[in-house]
């Protein structure tokens, strides 16, 4: 059969996955971790690869669904390969319901071409990687992937399974990407869709050691919208689309970002790996700069202390209300204390208590909740969550003992609190450090650092600080002004002046 013919009949495949795709019941998706890749998706994952190595071709789909990588890859293939050349596709599918009609799609693809061949495997892929890897194998040219979403019990089949060669990770998306490095060979390529979620916080850093020791970033390409890319699945997740390689020196990586995946607002940068993953951070936090964001503070001279540096803290609020509320109070009394919440707090300032509140504004003082009070001072909690929508992801107040009765402080689980040995803050250092938190600079490291609307205490201690003499220096500015602009703001931390 002649290309565009074979080209035909994958067309014709995109429309059939979107009805079989409606097909997949929600209960069997969650069971299993699946979310099916949409077409425009597939094709521009399988446009990542060299086109230089795209030659003779051993491909590994793992978790293959539909067959939609696979068939999306060999579309490309066809497109650039010579008539010599040969593509063999081994794809993995656990779902009994998914692999007749992945049978059917891969064997038609081979009647369409003579050197393509497929292999359909039934069964968990874990089993059959860490079996290769032990005999040391690596059958594999390249890997094209959308790994089933699932967390991994300590002590689990998979986990042990995966451990056992030095696989350690706690959601089945980066297990399968690691087992897909390990089975490519050198120079070997992986094209993954994965939740952004790996890319910081303590409990991927084995997972980013692995793939970044293992080999080169190449391209992330990064979704605006987080809910468009599997819009069909109600996918909240942010995804990225990630290519490694195997065995090579790292260079520049290419960070490309469309609102969805149409694509039609695609962007690219060229961007320096130091920035992506900093050299003196042992955690290798993997930084991905969003479409028009700067990485000034990256690269800022004087922002380079952190918060154990200048003897500072920050916890999350210890008050979760449900778990006191026999302790909490609608109106504050003598022998309460305030209870702050998200919403006690507008444009940077304290409004407290707040009438028809649907929350409370006080909780008792008594033995059983003293040890969650802080002291009456000053403070900077930073609300923990956010939408990606909203203009900022860090929104910083400040807690002024003159706005509330002379009593302990209680701060609601919803917030962050910058504190100081679990007391209060120097004034100065306190207003100063409401004034760097709210600077475009330190919302655009967040969302280049973070892909989930949280702002977590954990994210806040990895941010470089000004040192704290600067810090009293920004809060004494503060003062002048009843009022601060974001323009003015901006000005003074970019520039400090």
């Amino acid at each position: 059969m002649a290309i565009s013919s074979s080209l035909a009949l994958i067309s014709a495949f995109a429309v059939s996955q979107e009805h079989e795709s409606d097909e997949a019941t929600e209960d069997r998706q969650v069971e299993l971790g699946q979310y099916m890749t949409p077409p425009q998706i597939s094709e521009f994952m399988a446009d990542q690869f060299d086109p230089k190595r795209i030659s003779d071709v051993e491909l590994l789909d793992a978790g293959a669904g539909f067959g939609s990588l696979s068939i999306a890859f060999a579309n490309r293939w066809l497109a650039s390969a010579d008539a010599e050349r040969s593509l063999s596709i081994s794809a993995y599918e656990i779902d009994p319901n998914l692999v007749l009609p992945l049978r059917t799609k891969l064997s038609n693809l081979e009647s369409s071409k003579n050197s393509i061949s497929s292999e359909v495997i039934e069964g968990d892929f874990i089993g059959h990687a860490v079996s290769m890897i032990k005999h040391g194998n690596e059958p594999f040219s390249h890997a094209i992937l959308n790994p089933p979403y699932m967390k991994i019990r300590s002590g689990s089949a998979a986990h042990t399974l995966m451990a056992s060669v030095d696989i350690e990770t706690v959601n089945l998306y980066s297990g399968f990407v690691a087992l897909a490095l390990a089975l490519v060979r050198g120079e070997g390529e992986v094209v993954a869709i994965i939740p952004r979620s790996f890319c910081n916080g303590p409990y991927y850093r084995s997972f980013r050691e692995f793939i970044l020791e293992r080999s080169s970033l190449k391209s992330i390409h990064l979704f605006e919208k987080r809910d468009k890319a599997f819009s069909k699945d109600n996918v909240l997740q942010e995804n990225i689309i990630i290519r490694l390689q195997k065995g090579v020196l790292q260079e520049d990586v290419v960070i490309s970002s469309s609102s969805d995946g149409s694509f039609s607002d695609l962007e690219t940068n060229v961007v320096p790996y130091e920035e992506i993953v900093l050299p003196s951070d042992p955690r290798k936090f993997i930084h991905i700069p969003a479409k028009d964001s700067s990485d000034a503070l990256i690269r800022h001279p004087r922002y380079k202390s952190t918060l154990e540096n200048i003897g500072l803290s920050v916890s999350t609020g210890p008050v979760v209300d449900f778990r006191v509320k026999e302790h909490l109070r609608k109106k504050a009394s003598s022998g309460d204390a305030p209870l702050l919440y998200p919403g006690h707090f507008n444009e940077r300032m304290l409004s407290w208590p707040r009438e028809n509140f649907k929350k409370a504004n006080a909780i008792a003082i008594n033995s059983n909740t003293k040890r969650w009070l802080y002291p009456r001072g000053f403070y900077v909690v930073v609300r923990r969550f956010s939408s990606k929508e909203e203009d900022r992801r860090i929104v910083a107040s400040l807690v002024e003992p003159n706005r509330l009765p002379d009593t302990p402080i209680g701060f609601e689980n919803h917030l962050n609190v910058f504190h100081q040995k679990r007391g209060p803050l120097d004034e100065n250092v306190a207003r100063g450090l409401m004034v760097y938190l709210n600077s475009d600079i330190v919302d655009d490291w967040m969302r280049n650092f973070s892909g989930h609307t949280q702002v977590n205490a954990t994210d806040l201690r990895y941010l470089p600080y000004p040192d704290r003499q600067l810090l009293s220096r920004f809060g004494k500015w503060s003062t002048n002004s009843s009022k601060l602009s974001q323009v003015e703001i901006d000005n003074k931390v970019a520039g400090i002046r």
